[in-house]
């Protein structure tokens, strides 16, 4: 079962600071995006999401079980945010609508970053950010001690980051696991999403860092990761924690 969303949940948005930069929210039905940008892009960013938020609705309709699946669907054709989400289904294991958010998140941070050569894209947690200096990024795990203490430091880099984040605890998403906090970083926000579910579902009482550490040799991609649970926490990868 899906848990309902608080708002109170997203206080952490008047918390991300920067000099030099628009910030602004586009909410477009169920989907709520926070951008952080050089440009005041917004009422482009919301066309691009009524774009992509209608391509993804008219697939379902034809073929719903994109959106009922929670095992991966191959799809070879079609448009890009149904092939980046069936890509990230099948590289994590889970059912495509796992990766929907930081598919958003992705796709438009990619478009609009060749307008705003710095730029973040935050959709309910599920980050793709593109900026010309390190950036940190805190981590929010409920009622864990460690929620809103500690933050990711990202280095600066051509690339872009995704950054996702998934809860069995807070949030409107489906997970079959306990964890206050799943924070994944790779290149791609879809990958980022849908592999922090996957391992979200693996943290059930515990965290069991053996199966972590087995899991994480089959998703090469994944950069760092970090897993919340109480006052467990278990970090793996080439990422810097701080405290904020």
């Amino acid at each position: 079962m899906s848990k309902q969303f608080n708002p109170k949940e997203r206080f952490y948005r008047s918390l991300i600071k920067g000099k030099d930069f628009f910030k602004y929210e586009i909410k477009v039905e169920e989907t709520d995006i926070l951008v952080i940008s050089k440009k005041n892009l917004k009422e482009e960013i919301k066309k691009e999401i009524i774009e992509q938020r209608e391509i993804l609705k008219n697939y379902i309709k034809e073929n719903p079980e994109f959106l009922y699946s929670f095992s991966p669907i191959i799809v070879c054709n079609g448009e890009e945010i149904i092939k980046l989400m069936s890509e990230s289904s099948i590289l994590t294991k889970t059912g495509p609508m796992a990766s929907v958010a930081g598919a958003i998140a992705e796709i438009i941070g990619k478009k609009f970053m060749k307008i705003s050569d710095e730029i973040i894209i935050e959709n309910g947690g599920d980050i793709f950010a593109k900026m010309n200096r390190e950036f940190i990024t805190g981590i929010y795990a409920g009622s864990s001690p460690f929620s809103m203490k500690i933050g990711l430091k990202l280095k600066k880099r051509e690339k872009p980051y995704g950054i996702a984040t998934s809860s069995g605890k807070i949030g409107h998403s489906i997970s079959f696991g306990d964890a206050d906090a799943v924070v994944v970083v790779s290149p791609s926000a879809a990958f980022s999403d849908g592999s922090a579910t996957y391992f979200g579902n693996l943290v059930k009482e515990r965290i069991d860092k053996d199966l972590i550490t087995s899991e994480l040799k089959n998703f090469p991609f994944i950069e760092g990761i970090v897993i919340i649970r109480g006052k467990e926490i278990f970090l793996w990868g080439d990422i810097e924690i701080v405290s904020i």
